[in-house]
């Protein structure tokens, strides 16, 4: 069974990394269209950008720990 909580938690991380990618194109897909729109704006944009990107990343990064955490203690 111990197979089996490292199997889960590898799938757990692939979809918390999944997710983590969609909303990081999403994001800036969204920040290059509106400096597109607003090229005078493109510094405060890039600045929320990368802040949003750090936190998206935050939560995939702790998704991931949390599963070893999970997979280790099954």
């Amino acid at each position: 069974f111990m197979d089996l909580g490292w199997l889960s938690a590898g799938l757990g991380a692939g979809i918390a990394v999944i997710g983590a990618g969609l909303g990081n194109g999403k994001l800036a897909a969204s920040a290059l269209e509106a400096m597109g729109r607003q090229p005078e704006a493109a510094g405060p944009i890039r600045t929320n950008m990368i802040i949003a990107a750090a936190l998206i990343e935050g939560i995939a990064f702790f998704a991931l720990v949390i599963c070893i955490l999970l997979a280790v203690k099954s």
